[in-house]
């Protein structure tokens, strides 16, 4: 049986933020972006672990995604 879970692809990266508020705002900034299909920020190991689209091009989703988070929080980085 085909698991449609297993087309999507998951990538993990570090980041730098100050506060857990600010990581909250970065994930749902993250979420927002348009070929992510789940973000999650963990604010204590200071990384993101992101959830493609299927199909999506993870590099310029990235950048999207780091451009977004700037936008909320502008002293945040995504070490891609």
């Amino acid at each position: 049986m085909f698991n449609m879970e297993d087309t999507y692809m998951k990538k993990t990266y570090k980041i730098d933020v100050d506060c857990a508020n600010c990581a909250n705002k970065m994930e749902e900034a993250a979420k927002k972006t348009a070929g992510v299909k789940n973000a999650v920020v963990n604010f204590m190991t200071l990384k993101m672990n992101v959830e493609f689209e299927e199909g999506a091009d993870c590099k310029e989703v990235m950048k999207e995604v780091l451009s977004n988070c700037k936008k909320v929080e502008s002293d945040c980085e995504i070490f891609l």
